[in-house]
């Protein structure tokens, strides 16, 4: 695959070293009194040995190159030491990449505490509460939501309580390797229809694992089937169940749903429902 990757112009670097510290993901080494990336899988292509190499002798290009694997890199840098995470996942959410959501995750799963860090534009360190996969950006990083009923709390007739049970739900943010998706019931719904449709967390959201999308305003439609495929592939989904607008280009939900199912080879059963502006709804 072609993607970004350094690469160290050899009569340019000295051997000084000090790129080294700046790469916690371990993909530099001195061999020969010269600085040398190692493993394409170790390096992200964000750069972040650049800055210290005075000399100049460290730029980023694009070529072809193994997958970056960030498990791969987290089970390098873990027994580096809490310093050392850390550092990694400034560099990462510094970058914004949904690397950095893998990164947590792995710590979650290995049960390894998320050291605080900096969060680009905060004042504050964060750091793990009761909810480590927490840490740093709310908005992409991955967690499951129990729902339970709430000590001495009696729901309303008529009141609906939230179904949501996962975080993040846009397709864009979500990790293809998140455990939620295990044995899951999917709703893949288009961003308009919970604004249409009133008694959506009651009749669909309910005991299902949600993804929104707008396949008429995000531009990375291609994307959007290859991480569905992963999604499909990667996971024993159980149902599928499609949600979209009445308009004509809301339909493109169900085109990419069909082409991520023929790329994974699953066979997964897929209910379809349309939901009308006024906020009707049919079962297509």
């Amino acid at each position: 695959m072609k993607r970004k990757i350094i690469d160290i112009d050899q009569k340019k670097c000295t051997g000084c070293g000090k790129c080294i510290p700046d790469c916690p993901e371990g993909a530099l080494q001195l061999i020969d009194g010269k600085a040398r990336l190692v493993s394409d899988l170790f390096c992200d292509g964000l750069g972040a040995c650049m800055g210290t190499c005075p000399e100049g002798a460290i730029a980023v290009i694009e070529r072809e190159a193994g997958a970056y694997d960030e498990k791969a890199v987290m089970e390098n840098v873990v027994p580096q030491g809490p310093a050392v995470i850390k550092a990694h996942l400034e560099h990462l959410i510094g970058h914004g990449e949904n690397l950095y959501d893998q990164a947590i995750e792995y710590l979650n799963e290995h049960h390894i505490p998320v050291p605080s860090h900096l969060i680009p534009g905060s004042a504050t360190e964060t750091g793990s509460c009761s909810h480590p996969s927490f840490a740093g950006c709310p908005g992409s990083a991955a967690r499951s939501i129990q729902r339970r009923a709430r000590d001495g709390y009696r729901q309303q007739p008529g009141e609906t309580g939230s179904e949501l049970r996962q975080w993040p739900v846009q397709l864009k943010l979500l990790n293809p390797e998140a455990h939620y998706f295990d044995d899951a019931d999917l709703l893949i719904a288009a961003d308009c229809v919970p604004f249409a449709y009133a008694g959506f967390h009651r009749d669909f959201l309910k005991d299902r694992i949600v993804i929104i999308l707008c396949p008429k305003l995000d531009t990375d439609i291609e994307g959007y089937i290859t991480k569905l495929k992963e999604i499909f592939s990667l996971h024993e989904i159980r149902s599928i169940t499609i949600l979209h607008m009445e308009v004509p280009c809301c339909s493109g939900v169900t085109y990419i749903i069909d082409q991520a199912l023929k790329g994974s080879g699953k066979n997964i059963p897929v209910q379809e429902y349309t939901v009308m502006i006024d906020g009707g709804v049919v079962q297509s």
